[in-house]
């Protein structure tokens, strides 16, 4: 089974709805079956390299509202973030550009480590309050999760991987992603959004039944039978 992630490493939403994904894959029996594929995506791919003023100010002037109703979604955002033992600050929060971040994880993704330094670049956001468009932050940020710094240094310095990030925001747009996160299992269903675990159950248990080859029932014969060559047995 291919399960297929669009994310963004500055969306709310996508930190909270990989948590409850993988609460649901740690409790899937199959779940050694599975290949989780990570894809990138930007929310605001304008986004600046360097924050001015509050999150409050930017998101406002991002989204044509008030300081006053920016902090009022971001409590939203932090309230649903409690549900699976995340903390925001948005108090301390960089609320800048994930085009560089995102190349870093395609980088990592060579060595198996996309999902570890996706989450680490989600805390690092969400949480730490880290600016994750400075290009030393993402250079030590590879290095706390065990890969080369000085290697990181080269990708991060060149243009490597950006092809491979803009495909993956075009390919996000030819299958109708209009929001993030968004999860395709096998090619044939799409789920949008943050869903309960249960949702992510529920679907996973679905695509096994419909994917997984016929076995034999318990107690069978298998001598009962005729093979392709007409030899039978009994």
């Amino acid at each position: 089974m291919k399960i297929e992630i669009w994310s963004d490493f500055a969306c709310p939403f996508c930190y909270i709805g990989k948590k409850r994904f993988e609460q649901a894959l740690n409790e899937f029996k199959h779940k050694d079956q599975v290949e989780v594929i990570y894809k990138a995506y930007q929310l605001n791919p304008n986004a600046p390299k360097v924050m001015e003023g509050t999150a409050y100010e930017s998101f406002a002037k991002g989204h044509g509202t008030t300081p006053e109703l920016a902090k009022q979604k971001f409590e939203m955002f932090q309230e649903n973030a409690k549900t699976v033992g995340l903390e925001y600050r948005y108090d301390m929060i960089q609320m800048t550009n994930t085009f560089d971040a995102h190349r870093l994880a395609k980088w990592a993704n060579k060595f198996g480590q996309e999902d570890l330094l996706t989450n680490r670049l989600m805390k690092a956001y969400f949480t730490d309050g880290l600016n994750i468009a400075d290009l030393k932050t993402l250079e030590e940020l590879a290095l706390e999760i065990g890969l080369d710094q000085a290697e990181a240094h080269t990708v991060l310095a060149s243009n490597q991987y950006k092809d491979q990030v803009v495909a993956e925001q075009q390919e996000s747009r030819q299958l109708g992603v209009q929001g993030v996160p968004f999860f395709v299992l096998n090619r044939k269903y799409g789920i949008s959004g943050a869903q309960q675990k249960e949702y992510f159950t529920q679907a996973l248990n679905q695509i096994w039944q419909e994917e997984k080859p016929l076995n034999t029932l318990d107690g069978a014969s298998e001598d009962a039978s005729c093979d392709d060559h007409g030899e039978c047995g009994f």
